[in-house]
């Protein structure tokens, strides 16, 4: 029996919402739902009137039909592998620097294997890509930091070092080395709640017991290097050697325990995977060993 209605009707909790997405009438779903609990033994819903709530033996049962509704679409991905090894699509979703140089450099290197393998792309900050694995609307996403979701997996790719940007004029523009400590009565330059060096700032400065004065943010690293490098602030970034920064800004490296980020690809878990997706975050993860990227690469990075 084909038990996605039941993952739909456990989802909304109310019969007739569901027969809608099913496409059966209300009356049918009834009916298989008092079918299933018959079979089981067991209620999966606790009834008030017409309104269902899905309850503990319910929330048992959807578990283990997730998983087993996950296995049979992979089936069909497979089966639909076997007959055409090398077409498929990747929706990939990445911060917006990432465009610069890993994105394409991926890209480049997974279709010199797999040629006819398409690409979807997306870009934004990092929760905006966490949404999009967790919809369904991307099969993978790069982000940075570590999402703190259990519903998505994670497989590193490199760590990037973090530095601190100020304007060329400023005192700290002379030094070789500062800790997030030494910037805690700085005004700071931000992106915008969501991205992901803005939680980054603000863990950094969490850890030395302080919380950051975000004088300006912005959603573009360009605005926010155009800030610093005018003196309105400094800002924590990733240290990269072709700066995409505007004149007038010198990086200092930031000193102390958490003076890198990790880079990572994340996809949504127990949920059937396209083969060219699989594919993809095989390649991804082997790239990413094979480079033994446990630092970020000394001439690019992304934020």
């Amino acid at each position: 029996m084909n038990h996605e209605w039941f993952v739909t009707l456990a989802e909304v909790e109310n019969v007739s919402a569901a027969a809608e997405r099913s496409h059966v009438t209300q009356p049918t779903l009834s009916r298989q739902l008092a079918r299933l609990e018959r079979d089981l033994g067991v209620l999966l819903f606790d009834r008030k009137g017409k309104r269902l709530h899905l309850n503990a033996a319910g929330q048992i049962y959807l578990r283990h039909v997730r998983r087993a509704v996950a296995e049979i679409e992979t089936a069909k991905y497979e089966l639909a592998e076997l007959v055409n090894p090398v077409a498929g699509r990747v929706e990939l979703g990445f911060l917006h620097s990432f465009g610069i140089w890993l994105v394409p450099t991926l890209i480049r290197e997974f279709r010199g294997q797999t040629s006819q393998v398409a690409f979807g792309l997306a870009q934004g900050a990092a929760e905006d890509m966490l949404a999009l694995v967790l919809s369904g609307d991307a099969d993978l996403a790069i982000v940075s930091p570590r999402p703190m979701s259990i519903d998505v997996g994670w497989t590193p790719i490199m760590r990037q070092h973090l530095g601190l940007a100020v304007a060329d004029t400023h005192p700290l523009a002379r030094r070789d080395q500062v800790t997030i400590n030494d910037v805690r009565d700085e005004s700071f330059v931000s992106m915008e709640t969501g991205f992901g060096m803005r939680r980054i700032l603000e863990e950094l400065c969490a850890a030395a017991d302080f919380r950051p004065r975000i004088t300006f943010e912005s959603a573009e690293l360009a605005t926010v290097g155009g800030l610093v490098a005018a003196g309105l602030g400094v800002a924590v970034l990733p240290v990269e050697h072709d700066s995409q920064l505007p004149p007038g800004i010198s990086m200092v490296t930031l000193g102390g325990s958490q003076n890198t980020r990790e880079v990572g690809l994340i996809w949504k878990r127990e949920t059937a995977m396209n083969p060219a997706a699989a594919r993809f975050r095989e390649f991804v993860t082997g790239w990413a060993a094979s480079a033994d990227r446990g630092s970020d690469h000394p001439d690019r990075a992304g934020r």
